[in-house]
């Protein structure tokens, strides 16, 4: 069976050392542990800043690399096991994380107050240590304060359901490969609306289609709850409710909220019909 390469670290010169005896590769090796330390870092196929890019990792994402050429790192997100190439300069050594990110978005400041200017952000599910805590904000061992009220401690879900997650991203811009609420793709508002609530969940649409929860009867989207999950061929979405979709589209540029006849209706003129209906695993 061939290997997918989205999610098995192998070229024609490097692969895991996992993978021997499963691929051809001129060497293989372990890998060395590394987290990603920069809030939004893309993922490329190649080493490039032109390069497509595959996805995004955040600021405390771990992963593994397996090569550094040319200020680039040949990474597999621990994750979701996604595999690309970051820039080298937006990893450093793995530390222990504490707390997640609860909120779609939130600030880093250089002082536990509100009024000061902040120098950063971080992102829904990035992983953050918190060292000690005051005036209502935690301090961060890599710098910085990030209010209480936007972390969970690591081990507790960000949130109880999907579709609410997904709610939080209506208006979004869409970006291919994004999955943050600077920009996010059909799959990216998928994923981490699960993850955000603890469920496990692939990173693209096919990957989802095959794998994500219990596949329902039919390709009909009738009978369909809170959180089911409507697939074509490169797409998905997330129902609301019964007649209601939230999904990152290119059609509205942005994550949308409309009735599901009718994106079936439109995407079918283009793409083709609905292919899969899928009943995510509950969050634990």
């Amino acid at each position: 069976m061939t290997l997918d390469p989205r999610l098995n670290a192998f070229r024609p010169d490097l692969a895991a050392a996992s993978l021997r005896g499963k691929v051809e590769a001129t060497r293989f090796c372990e890998g060395a542990p590394g987290m990603v330390t920069e809030a939004i870092v893309p993922v490329r196929k190649r080493p490039d800043e032109v390069a497509s890019r595959l996805t995004e990792a955040l600021r405390g994402e771990h992963v593994v690399v397996y090569d550094r050429a040319d200020g680039w790192a040949w990474v597999q997100l621990e994750a979701d096991r996604y595999v690309g190439y970051v820039p080298e300069a937006a990893l450093g050594p793995p530390i222990r994380a504490t707390h997640r990110v609860g909120a779609p978005k939130t600030f880093v400041y250089p002082e536990p107050n509100l009024k000061a200017i902040p120098h950063d952000a971080v992102y829904l599910t990035s992983a953050v240590a918190v060292e000690a805590t005051e005036n209502g904000y935690g301090r961060l061992a890599s710098g910085g304060y990030v209010h209480l009220a936007h972390l969970k401690p690591l081990g507790e879900p960000a949130a109880a359901d999907p579709a609410a997650v997904a709610e939080l991203y209506a208006g979004v811009p869409y970006l291919w490969g994004g999955k943050s609420h600077e920009g996010l793709d059909c799959s990216g508002l998928v994923q981490l609306a699960l993850t955000a609530c603890g469920v496990s969940c692939p990173r693209d649409s096919d990957m989802q289609e095959a794998a994500a929860g219990e596949a329902l009867p039919g390709v009909e989207p009738r009978n369909l709850r809170r959180n089911d999950l409507v697939f074509w061929k490169g797409h998905a979405g997330l129902m609301l409710d019964g007649e209601r979709l939230i999904h990152a589209n290119g059609f509205h540029m942005r994550v949308a909220v409309e009735p599901v006849s009718e994106a079936v209706r439109r995407i079918a003129s283009q793409y083709g019909p609905v292919t899969r209906l899928r009943r995510p695993h509950p969050p634990q």
